[in-house]
């Protein structure tokens, strides 16, 4: 590892890597495509592809090296989502100025807890945080201070904000995206899958300063640290146990009757205990058309099982008796244990508003308009405005009285930070009572 090598951005008169003059920068607002010169591309880290760490010795040498360096820290992992069945990070990137990059294989390893009271005190840099902090906190790696690369981008007005699109808009270089859905518990890993995985954290503290200092131009900074301190607080909070996961299950809208629905539930479960106990993701094991043919068939033999789609190959053949075994227990269960629907959290889907409540449809109506207003005259999206679910619910259950206050109030209780509520709260309450009452 060695010391940063100095990247140019596109509104500095130094040539890019191949000689080329760099020019101005596009207005990161516009959302447009990109009028400029075709960019760089990016195929290799300034120091070359480090080799990952799988050792505790390896280990306390990045500790020592990430401790020394100096300004934030690049911080990313890659999962096996679609291979896999937990979120696990298989890989864990890093790269700070003075310390260069290190790839660390976190599955030899027992935690990476040293590393995280290493880099306590500094500010890390991610993309699109959400994603990796829980896998990170598994390892023992929380951010006490982060800057989402992502949730900046969106909050300062860009259209495109993946990784990919905003490096290329913003420094002139481009990266290549074609392993971001690969099979990361592979060992060993290609070469092409660690560089790859290298260059994800090569630019991210210099697109970090970039979108720093544009949410600063634009008033934003204030907004943007209490969405990055929302997220530190939720970086270690175990993920919401959803009640009745099977009903998620894809196509499940044409399985009729509560008889058919608990074949889902029961086929959906044994699915789901086969995924854990050999770490699949439970797509590989059946997919989601195959459960929901099999409710709807209800076969009662393996030759019958067979022959419904889904259910031919090899690997899902040998568990033919798990399913039928399944499909049996759903076929015994009495009526008072099929499933009920449940009482719902919160208010209906949007477009059940007006046959039920026509009042509160207008009234969601009204508050719609609001939020789009104000997200276009704050050039952000209307969903980082606000998250809709708030709007909804506020909608669907305002306060008795409608003012700023109450408004703010109820806001807050949902989750809604202080500058959205400053934003939204006055014309909320305006918008919330008929008007032509």
């Amino acid at each position: 590892m060695t010391d940063e090598a100095p990247l140019r951005r596109r509104d500095e008169p130094e040539p890019a890597g191949d000689g080329r003059p760099l020019a101005e920068p596009p207005d990161p607002t516009s959302g447009g495509p990109d009028p400029l010169p075709a960019s760089v591309p990016l195929t290799a880290p300034r120091e070359g592809t480090p080799r990952p760490v799988e050792t505790e010795t390896e280990l306390a040498e990045v500790v020592a090296k990430m401790a020394a360096g100096t300004g934030p820290v690049a911080v990313d992992a890659e999962r096996a989502s679609g291979y896999r069945y937990t979120q696990r990070a298989y890989l864990v990137q890093l790269r700070r100025t003075g310390a260069g990059t290190a790839l660390i294989d976190p599955m030899p390893l027992d935690d990476l807890r040293t590393l995280d009271a290493a880099l306590a005190e500094s500010e890390w840099v991610l993309h699109a945080a959400s994603q990796d902090l829980a896998c990170l906190a598994e390892l023992g790696l929380k951010p006490r201070r982060l800057f989402d690369t992502e949730l900046a981008a969106r909050l300062a007005g860009f259209e495109r904000v993946g990784l990919a699109a905003l490096t290329e808009q913003l420094l002139g270089f481009s990266l290549e995206k074609h392993h971001s859905a690969a099979d990361w518990s592979t060992r060993p890993l290609p070469e092409s899958w660690l560089t790859y995985a290298a260059l994800d954290v090569e630019l991210l503290t210099d697109l970090r300063d970039l979108l720093a200092a544009e949410l600063d131009r634009q008033g934003k900074t204030a907004w943007a640290a209490e969405e990055f301190a929302a997220l530190v607080a939720s970086a270690d909070r175990p993920p919401r146990v959803r009640p009745d996961p099977w009903r998620r299950t894809s196509g499940i809208h044409r399985v009729r009757g509560a008889r058919a629905q608990s074949r889902v539930r029961s086929l959906w479960y044994a699915r789901d205990g086969v995924a854990a106990r050999r770490d699949s993701a439970p797509g590989r094991v059946l997919p989601d058309s195959a459960i929901v043919a099999a409710a709807e068939q209800d076969p009662k033999d393996e030759r019958a099982l067979l022959a419904i789609p889904g259910f031919g190959g090899r690997s899902v053949r040998r568990l033919a008796r798990v399913w039928l075994d399944a499909l049996d227990e759903a076929r015994a269960l009495p009526d008072d244990a099929l499933p009920v629907n449940q009482p719902m959290d919160g208010p209906p889907p949007p477009h059940r508003w007006a046959e039920r409540d026509p009042v509160a449809a207008a009234r969601l109506a009204r508050c719609r308009q609001v939020v789009v207003a104000t997200a276009e005259a704050n050039n952000l999206p209307p969903e980082n405005l606000i998250s809709p679910d708030y709007v909804r619910r506020l909608a669907w259950s305002p306060p008795d009285e409608a003012t700023s206050q109450t408004v703010g109030d109820t806001l807050r209780g949902f989750g809604a930070r202080n500058w959205q509520v400053t934003l939204l709260a006055d014309q909320l309450a305006e918008a919330l009572p008929d008007p032509t009452a």
